[in-house]
């Protein structure tokens, strides 16, 4: 990866993710330690359309880079930052 590639973190605001919990990923910017947050680029989603591929209940839904991430809290998505960052 080039270092001005950022990562881009996708957080679906969809009725079924925001409801199930999208809504306290909103201050994932500032819980993202401050070595990784020029090298992140987090935006909210309309949908990402996975709750008909992967079912209602694993939302909310975050997309890292290719990597979708069910059930996702500031946790898992600063979990799976610090495997890319390592």
């Amino acid at each position: 990866m080039e270092s001005q590639e950022k990562i881009k973190i996708r957080v679906c605001q969809g009725t079924t993710c925001f409801v199930m919990g999208a809504s306290r990923l909103e201050g994932l910017e500032t819980q993202i330690p401050p070595q990784w947050r020029q090298k992140v680029e987090i935006s909210a989603q309309p949908c990402l359309g996975m709750c008909q591929k992967a079912g209602f209940m694993k939302a909310p839904f975050v997309r890292i880079g290719d990597e979708i991430i069910g059930s996702a809290t500031v946790d898992s998505v600063l979990e799976k930052l610090s495997g890319i960052f390592k």
